[in-house]
C-alpha cells in the first residue's frame, strides 16, 4: 500500500471531459454518485499504471510476475481439498460415471459464467470485494462485508484441517507407521490389544484417539489438546509468513503449491496402477448407474460441489484478478481454471478410487482366508459335508472365484442352517461401497490403503504433504480475499493487518482444537459458509445484471477484452444462473430444514460414531453463523438508504456529481476510493496528463465533444465550479 497520501486530480480550468452517453445515461439519475478511480500517489516504491479511462495515473498496487503465476493462483485457490475427498465421494454416490454428466451441464450454466464474472468486475475495477461492490452498487455495499465475514469463518477451522495433515506428515517419518496395527495395553497379568481399537480399525483409533483424543460430546470440551494446538500454531504462521506481503511473497509459493499436488497425484495413480485391485476400483467407480441421474438431489448436489469448488462468492477470486492489468483476456483464464479444476477433479477420483480398490482388495483377501478356515473347521467337524465341496477346490489356497462358488453351494444347501454358519461373501464391491468422505477418506480410508503399500512412510509424507499444499492454495485465497479489501478501503498497512488477522484466526480457533474440537469443525463447516456465500453470490448476479444493467456490463467487458463476449452469458447472466441459484438456495434451505442439526460423535465404549443432536446453545450458535455472516448487507443497505452516518471528519466523503455541479457527500456513496480526499493548492497539484483517447472541449466552444464511454459507466470526469465551492473540497 502507498504510504504517502492519495489526492484527487481534477482539472481546475475550463476543460471539461464529458461522455454524452454517460449524460443521456444519468439524466434521470441525478443523485447517483460519481465513480472514479483517477487516484495519483506520491513518493511510490513500486508503480503500476492504472489507467482509467480519459486519464494515465500512477497507482501502487502490486501486480502478478507472470501470467502464469497469476493462472496458478487461481488454480490453487479453486482447487482445494474438497477435489480430493469430496468430489469422488458425490461420484460414487450419485451414480458413478453418470455423475460427470450434471456436474459439467452445471459446470457451464452456473461455474463458468459466474466465475467469469467475478473475474471480469475485480480486473476492471482493481479492487477487493468491499470496493468492487460499493462502486457497483452503493446500497449492495454489504455484499463484499459479508464476503469477508464468511472467508473468516472459512479460514477458522481450515487452516484446522492443514494443522491436522501437519500432524499426519510429522508422524509419517517412521517404520512402521504408527497407525499400522493396534497398540497393546499391559497390565499386572497379561498384555491385550487395545479394546477400542480392536472393535474398530488401528486408523480409525489413531484418528480419533492418538490424534484427536476426541470426547463423546460436543458439550464435553475435554481441555486443548496440545498436539493440535501447535500443528495450528505453525499452520497460521506459515499462511502468515507467506501472505505478509500480499501476492509480492505469496507468489513465489505459489509455483510449488500449486503445482506439487499434480505431481503427487500423477505418482499415485501411477504406483495405484501397479497394484492389484486397483482396476476394480476404477471399473466401480466410473460404472454408470444412469437411473440416479433423475433424482433432484443430485443435480443439487453437483450445484453445490460446482459453487464451492470454484470459490465462488468468497472474494478471494476478485481479489487475485483485481492485481491483473485491465486489457487481460480474463474470458480465457475462466474458462480455463473452471476445467482444470474439473480435470483434476477427476484426477483425484481416479487415484483415490484405485487406491481404495487395492484396499479392498487386500481386505478381501483376508476375509476369503478366514472365511476358508472356518469352513475347514466346519468340514472336519461335521457341520458340513465334504461331498458338496467340488473337488478342484482346495480350500488352503483357494481364489476368490472359488470361494464364491463353494459359499453359493453351502448357501443352497444349508439354507435354513446358514446364517448360524456367520460366514462372509466377501465381495469386492461391497467394500468399495462404504462410501467415504472428508477426514474418513483422508485420516482413515486412504491412510489404511497406504500402510500396505510397500515402502509406505514415502508414500504417506507425500501424501500429507500435497494436502498442506493443497489447503495452502485455498488459504491463500482465502486471506487475500479478507485482506485485499479491508486494505483497499481503510488504507491500513497489509503487513500489520495480515499478522493481526492470523494471531486473531489462531486464538479464536483454539475451539477446534479442544478435545471436542472436532465437531466445532462440523458444525461450521455446514453452517458458516453454504447459506451466505448463496446468497452473496446471488445478490453479486443480481448487482450486475440488475442494478448496474447488463447491457452496459456486456459494453464495458467488451471495452475491457477488445471483443464482445458471446450472447451466451447475457442469457446466462440475466436468466438463468438467477433462476438456478435460487433454486439451489431453496433447495438448501429445505435440505438443511429437514436434516435434524447434529453431528456424529464418536462414543469411545461403543468404539463407533453415533449421531447426536446439538444442545440448544449449539442450535444458537449455528444460526448465529449464518446471521452474522449476512448481516452486513441488510445493514449497509439501511446505513446507506437513510444515511444513517454522517462522518464529517471526510474519511468516508467521495466527490458526487449532480446536475454538473461539485458537490462533496459525507456518506461513502461509492466505495471505489474511501480514503480521506485531501485537498491542496493548486500549486501542489499534480500537473493533468490525460490519455490520447480523450476527447477535451475547447475553450470557448460552446459544444461538447464526446469521450468514449466509462467501463463501469463512469459519468461526469469534470465539472464547471461553482463560486462558492473552495478548492480545498476537491
Amino acid at each position: 500500500m502507498p504510504k504517502n497520501s492519495k489526492v484527487v486530480k481534477r482539472e481546475l480550468d475550463d476543460d471539461v471531459t464529458e461522455s454524452v452517453k454517460d449524460l443521456l445515461s444519468n439524466e434521470d439519475a441525478a443523485d447517483d454518485a460519481f465513480k472514479t478511480s483517477e487516484l495519483i500517489v506520491d513518493g511510490q516504491e513500486e508503480k503500476d499504471t492504472d489507467v482509467e479511462e480519459g486519464s494515465e495515473v500512477e497507482d501502487e498496487r502490486p501486480a502478478w510476475n507472470s501470467k502464469l503465476q497469476y493462472i496458478l493462483a487461481q488454480v490453487g485457490f479453486s482447487v482445494g481439498l474438497g477435489n480430493v475427498w469430496r468430489f469422488p465421494y458425490l461420484c460414487q454416490k450419485n451414480g458413478g460415471g453418470a455423475y460427470l454428466l450434471p456436474y459439467l451441464i452445471l459446470l457451464m450454466v452456473i461455474g463458468i459464467p459466474l466465475f467469469f464474472l467475478e473475474l471480469s468486475v475485480g480486473q476492471r475495477i482493481r479492487r477487493g470485494s468491499i470496493g468492487v461492490w460499493n462502486y457497483i452498487s452503493p446500497k449492495l455495499g454489504g455484499i463484499g462485508f459479508a464476503s469477508c465475514v464468511v472467508c473468516y469463518f472459512v479460514a477458522l477451522y481450515y487452516n484446522v484441517i492443514i494443522g491436522w495433515s501437519l500432524f499426519y506428515l510429522s508422524q509419517s517419518f517412521q517404520q512402521p507407521l504408527p497407525w499400522d496395527q493396534c497398540p497393546l495395553v499391559k497390565n499386572a497379568s497379561h498384555t491385550f490389544v487395545e479394546p477400542e481399537c480392536e472393535q474398530s480399525s488401528a486408523t480409525t483409533y489413531y484418528w480419533y484417539r492418538e490424534a484427536l483424543n476426541i470426547s463423546s460430546s460436543i458439550s464435553e470440551s475435554g481441555g486443548l489438546n496440545w498436539k493440535m494446538t501447535i500443528c495450528l500454531l505453525a499452520a497460521w504462521v506459515m499462511v502468515c509468513l507467506a501472505m505478509i506481503k500480499g501476492i509480492q511473497s505469496s507468489g513465489k509459493i505459489i509455483y510449488f503449491s500449486s503445482l506439487f499436488p499434480y505431481v503427487v497425484l500423477i505418482c499415485f495413480l501411477i504406483r495405484a496402477f501397479l497394484l492389484n485391485g486397483s482396476i476394480d476400483g476404477i471399473r466401480h467407480m466410473f460404472t454408470p448407474k444412469l437411473e440416479i441421474m433423475l433424482e433432484p438431489k443430485v443435480w443439487r448436489e453437483a450445484a453445490t460441489q460446482v459453487f464451492f469448488a470454484l470459490g465462488l462468492g468468497f472474494g478471494g477470486v476478485i481479489a487475485f484478478s483485481s492485481y491483473n492489468k485491465r486489457d487481460n483476456n480474463c474470458h480465457f483464464d475462466a474458462v480455463l481454471v473452471s476445467f482444470i479444476n474439473f480435470f483434476t477433479s477427476v484426477l483425484a477420483t481416479l487415484v483415490v478410487f484405485a487406491v481404495l480398490g487395492f484396499k479392498a482388495n487386500v481386505i478381501n483377501e483376508k476375509c476369503i482366508t478366514q472365511n476358508s478356515e472356518t469352513i475347514m473347521k466346519f468340514l472336519k467337524m461335521g457341520n458340513i459335508s465334504q461331498d458338496i465341496i467340488p473337488h478342484h477346490i482346495n480350500l488352503s489356497t483357494v481364489t476368490a472365484e472359488d470361494y464364491h462358488l463353494v459359499y453359493d453351494i453351502i448357501q443352497k444347501v444349508k439354507e435354513e442352517e446358514f446364517p448360524a454358519l456367520h460366514l462372509n461373501s466377501c465381495k469386492i464391491e461391497e467394500e468399495l461401497n462404504k462410501a467415504v468422505q472428508g477426514t474418513g477418506l483422508a485420516f482413515i480410508a486412504f491412510t489404511e490403503a497406504m500402510t500396505h503399500f510397500p515402502a509406505s512412510p514415502f508414500w504417506s509424507v507425500m501424501f500429507f504433504l500435497m494436502l498442506v499444499n493443497l489447503g495452502l492454495g485455498s488459504m491463500f485465497g482465502t486471506i487475500e480475499g479478507i485482506v485485499t479489501p479491508i486494505v483497499d478501503t481503510f488504507k491500513v498497512r497489509k503487513e500489520i493487518l495480515t499478522v493481526i488477522c492470523c494471531l486473531l484466526a489462531f486464538c479464536i480457533g483454539l475451539i477446534f482444537v479442544q478435545r471436542s474440537g472436532n465437531y466445532f469443525v462440523t458444525m461450521f463447516d455446514d453452517y458458516s459458509a453454504t447459506l451466505p456465500l448463496l446468497i452473496v453470490v446471488i445478490l453479486e448476479n443480481i448487482a450486475v445484471c440488475f442494478v448496474y444493467g447488463i447491457d452496459k456490463f456486456m459494453e464495458d467487458l467488451k471495452d475491457m477484452l477488445g471483443f464482445a463476449p458471446s450472447r451466451y452469458y447475457y442469457y446466462m447472466w440475466k436468466y438463468i444462473s438467477p433462476l438456478m441459484l435460487l433454486s439451489l438456495l431453496i433447495a438448501s434451505v429445505v435440505n438443511m430444514g429437514l436434516s435434524p442439526p447434529g453431528y456424529n460423535a464418536w462414543i469411545e465404549d461403543k468404539a463407533s460414531e453415533e449421531f447426536l443432536s446439538y444442545p440448544t446453545w449449539g442450535l444458537v450458535v449455528c444460526v448465529s453463523l449464518v446471521v452474522f455472516a449476512i448481516l452486513p448487507v441488510p445493514v449497509v443497505f439501511i446505513v446507506r438508504r437513510f444515511n444513517l452516518i454522517d462522518d464529517s471528519s471526510g474519511n468516508l466523503a467521495s466527490v458526487t456529481y449532480k446536475r454538473g455541479r461539485v458537490l462533496k457527500e459525507p456518506v461513502n456513496l461509492e466505495g471505489d476510493d474511501t480514503s480521506l480526499i485531501h485537498g491542496k493548492i493548486p500549486s501542489e497539484m499534480p500537473s493533468p496528463n490525460f490519455g490520447k483517447n480523450i476527447y477535451r472541449k475547447q475553450s470557448g466552444s460552446p459544444t461538447l465533444d464526446t469521450a468514449p464511454n466509462g467501463r463501469y459507466g463512469i459519468g461526469y470526469l469534470m465539472a464547471d465550479i461553482m463560486p462558492d465551492m473552495p478548492e480545498s473540497d476537491l
